[in-house]
């Protein structure tokens, strides 16, 4: 039995050892080690307490966006945020300091975005051109 075993293990070195194997891969592939790699520094955008309007949420992301729009057209100078976590996506606006700020833009939007709330996070510093 240990003569057998010997003799494939000679055998298989012998084969491996002289055959030749190709790789293929994508390019894709060393893009993805290089990013891995790379350093991405914190953001430096300053941010303070406050509120945000969350106005739909869906796990299909083009009706987020046209909520999104939808919204836009009506307030073009505030911000709005899609976030994704998973399956869902998350529609939230504005950048507001006090809770009656974030009160009135509900109130305003409250007949075309019925299910919308306001939520207390972490929000950027609101622009000046307000």
């Amino acid at each position: 039995m240990k003569s057998l075993f010997s003799t494939l293990v000679l055998c298989s070195t012998w084969f491996f050892g002289h055959a030749q194997i190709t790789v293929i891969k994508d390019a894709r592939i060393d893009e993805l080690v290089r990013n891995q790699s790379a350093i991405i520094p914190p953001s430096t955008v300053p941010q303070m307490n406050g509120y945000r309007v969350q106005i739909t949420h869906d796990s299909d992301k083009s009706t987020v966006d046209d909520a999104r729009s939808k919204f836009i057209a009506q307030f073009p100078k505030v911000d709005t945020y899609v976030e994704f976590t998973a399956p869902h996506y998350y529609l939230k606006v504005g950048d507001f300091r006090t809770l009656l700020e974030a009160e009135r833009v509900k109130a305003a939007i409250q007949q075309q975005f019925p299910t919308c709330f306001i939520a207390k996070e972490r929000i950027n510093l609101p622009r000046i051109d307000q």
